[in-house]
């Protein structure tokens, strides 16, 4: 039977793996300075007793966005005193409005270690918290995954104009820069809102933000500087992502520690690329809202059985009709028992796919069925569909 001793032995290439972690902040975030002075400026209202704006963040995955948040934040409590709390809520954990008032009410009060108190309740002892001139504010991370988001958005901008002191304030983080599109008028105007956008990182950027993390988390001389090059040119290749290029760096580093190497070459990035790849798309599906995944299911499907108009001359190889996409989408909600969306929607759903390097999409240009978009996936239908089943069954 083998031992542990066998595995308990000091890394050659591992200095601290946590730094490769997309979750660890250092304490100097490259490339995002304008974005935390920004965010800064935003919030240093409630320092002052003063009701910040709402703040909307918008971007890529691994464009900083929740790094930056909680850099900033971590710098406001360090200033604040108890006239002023910031929540962090993760929305893919928290997705219903109670769930999310409960967390905030735990946090700021004592007697919610039980569940059982309806809506209303906690929503008044929020406001009688808030009343004393206190400032509360609440991130909400990936804020698109909360159910009834309308009902959440109204009830706490709303709150405000029932406060004489004090305030509510909230900051929204999200992948899709159009998912304001589907809130109900009401709680758009409500929402009096700053909005951020976070570009991509060009490959230099990644390359120092690589660096960085290399000299933190690996010993000296254990990484190529062409294996760094390599893993943030094929990271801005593909979409400029942060987190896929230091788990492309981390994989490499995996591979070359278990081939009992001291130094990690292009040769192990080149081999971990497709790992992470298609890791990465398996975590970006499992975090889409759900019409999202019904809408690259449908377009999976038809990949596979075919476009029925790719006779026609105007037809790519391997492109849909986004029509034919939407009324697959529809069957499929049907059967599912869900209600289909309206084509609208669907249409953002496109776009926001397509964002995400999830689909690609040309225009036709005028030909026997007119003027209209054509869809093609980014990767292969059979795996998208083993996943997405998987999270639609569960």
């Amino acid at each position: 039977m083998p031992s542990f001793d066998e595995f308990i032995i000091e890394s050659k290439i591992f200095k601290d793996r946590d730094v490769l972690s997309p979750h660890y902040i250092p304490d100097t975030l490259h490339f995002r300075d304008h974005q935390i002075r920004e965010l800064m400026s935003s919030l240093a209202p409630a320092l002052m007793g003063k009701k910040p704006r709402n703040i909307f963040i918008y971007g890529k995955t691994g464009t900083g966005k929740t790094c930056s948040v909680r850099q900033v934040t971590g710098k406001f409590l360090e200033k604040s005193g108890d006239r002023s709390r910031i929540i962090y809520i993760n929305c893919r954990i928290h997705n219903k409005p109670y769930r999310v008032l409960l967390k905030v009410a735990k946090a700021v009060m004592e007697g919610f270690d039980k569940q059982g108190y309806g809506l209303p309740h906690i929503y008044e002892r929020l406001l009688g918290w808030a009343g004393d001139g206190k400032q509360l504010i609440i991130v909400l991370d990936e804020i698109d995954m909360v159910k009834h988001l309308d009902e959440l958005l109204y009830m706490l901008t709303r709150a405000n104009d029932e406060l004489e002191a004090g305030g509510i304030s909230i900051i929204g983080i999200s992948n899709r820069l159009l998912f304001k599109d589907d809130l109900d008028p009401r709680s758009k105007s409500s929402l009096y809102e700053r909005e951020m956008v976070f570009p991509p990182y060009t490959a230099p950027q990644l390359q120092a933000i690589l660096k960085q993390r290399a000299e933190l988390g690996f010993h000296e001389n254990a990484v190529t500087t062409g294996a760094i090059s390599l893993a943030g040119a094929v990271a801005a290749q593909e979409s400029g992502d942060a987190r896929y290029a230091l788990k492309i760096l981390s994989r490499a580093a995996e591979m070359a520690e278990e081939s009992k190497k001291d130094k990690l070459t292009d040769v192990e990035v080149k081999a971990a690329r497709d790992l992470v790849e298609l890791d990465l798309v398996k975590e970006t599906i499992e975090k889409l809202p759900e019409n999202h995944q019904v809408v690259l299911y449908a377009i999976a499907r038809l990949s596979i059985s075919g476009s029925k108009y790719r006779r026609l001359d105007e037809v790519q190889d391997g492109y849909l009709f986004s029509g034919e996409v939407y009324e697959e989408y529809t069957s499929i909600c049907k059967k599912i028992k869900k209600q289909p969306k309206t084509a609208r929607s669907y249409r953002s759903y496109l776009n926001d796919l397509e964002m995400l390097g999830l689909l690609t999409s040309v225009e036709s240009g005028k030909g026997i069925r007119g003027h209209t978009k054509l869809i093609k996936l980014g990767h292969s239908p059979q795996e998208l569909i083993r996943i997405v089943s998987k999270n639609l069954e569960g």
